[in-house]
């Protein structure tokens, strides 16, 4: 039986040494505008979709997808930019997975600001928080008794009014009017047991993509 090629296009969700554990494929660096029509020259099985451009340069286009689709080539997608373009384009067959894409599809978030970040480009490093993970975790806190539902939506406000490059959790507990107190307990919550769904989702989508192969 022949070997399935997989291309998935990954970076600052899930370390490339992590992903290579889960899933044999070919690596690249986050999707950008006409980089799925380029794979078209030679059309791998299945293409996975985890991060991709935003601002910096034009994203990963609906059209290249679609004919990407019809060419019969497999996209999964989820966590980032694939959660946001899955949800948009399941009707004509990519698939999505995760909570991120779910919260896309049933308009629970809408915007890329929701999970826009800023890494090292070198690195992959996270130097910024995504919104949408940020709001699952005070949501979390909540559920632990350690903040209201009032304090969960004036923290995701207060994340959601700071510019996404400097979206960090120190930056939207000094901007918030949270109580000292609260803070310290939601600062230990989030060392202790906060989670990064963009993360657990690109775990999701590698794992899905082996099942198919």
């Amino acid at each position: 039986m022949d070997k399935k090629r997989i291309v998935v296009f990954i970076g600052p969700s899930l370390p490339l040494k992590e992903a290579k554990k889960i899933l044999d494929a070919e690596y690249h660096p986050p999707v950008a505008r006409d980089d799925v029509v380029v794979l078209l020259n030679d059309p791998p099985d299945v293409i996975g979709i985890i991060d991709g451009v935003f601002y910096q340069q034009p994203a990963v286009s609906h059209r290249e997808i679609l004919r990407a689709l019809e060419a019969g080539v497999t996209i999964v997608g989820g966590s980032s930019m694939g959660a946001l373009r899955s949800a948009e384009l399941d009707y004509a067959g990519m698939i999505g997975i995760g909570t991120v894409y779910k919260k896309y599809r049933d308009g629970i978030i809408e915007s890329d600001d929701d999970v826009a970040i800023v890494f090292n480009p070198l690195t992959h490093e996270l130097l910024s928080e995504a919104l949408v993970s940020m709001n699952h975790n005070f949501q979390m806190a909540e559920k632990e008794g350690i903040i209201t539902l009032n304090e969960v939506e004036t923290l995701y406000q207060t994340a959601k009014n700071i510019y996404y490059p400097q979206r960090t959790y120190p930056r939207v507990l000094k901007d918030s009017k949270l109580e000292e107190n609260k803070k310290k307990d939601l600062e230990d919550f989030l060392d202790s047991k906060g989670t990064d769904i963009k993360a657990e989702d690109a775990r999701k989508v590698l794992k899905y993509i082996k099942t198919l192969v």
